[in-house]
């Protein structure tokens, strides 16, 4: 690992964030976040079929566009995940720009965070990370993980 991550859990109750991108990667981020009480806000032309209908149940807050600088307006936290490097690397220094953490999917070298594999139970809150190097190794990890703890925890 180039750089590691320092591992830190951040109450996101009422914090803004802004999903960039309508498409299953941002499907996962979302239902995270509002796993931890976040509130999401989706730019997108358009919408996978359970994004459309968070934002029916009002669960989430959607511009049905793509992306501009100034979705960033009162923002915490941004996940790029636009099927766009461009778009995406766009998001990335607009967000520089303006000090806001930024995760962005298809490029961990512009992320100042990654968005770790999530492990939730009664218990525990387990956030796993191979640092953006090895997806298919975190995934492993999350199943054991699972397996250990059983069928009780929320898993993303």
């Amino acid at each position: 690992m180039e750089r590691p991550y320092f591992p830190m859990f951040i109450d996101m109750t009422d914090k803004s964030v802004l999903v960039a991108g309508g498409g299953r990667i941002a499907l996962r981020r979302v239902r995270t976040m509002l796993r931890f009480g976040a509130q999401v806000r989706v730019a997108a032309p358009e919408l996978c079929p359970e994004l459309a209908e968070m934002e029916r149940s009002g669960q989430i807050c959607a511009v049905h566009r793509a992306y501009e600088t100034g979705d960033l307006e009162g923002v915490s936290f941004v996940l790029a995940a636009t099927d766009s490097r461009e778009v995406n690397r766009q998001i990335w220094g607009d967000c520089r720009e303006k000090g806001i953490p930024v995760n962005v999917s298809d490029n961990r070298e512009l992320c100042d965070f990654y968005f770790p594999s999530v492990v939730m139970t009664e218990d525990a809150v387990i956030g796993i990370s191979s640092g953006g190097e090895d997806p298919g190794r975190t995934k492993e990890l999350r199943r054991k993980i699972e397996e250990t703890l059983g069928e009780r925890g929320w898993y993303e």
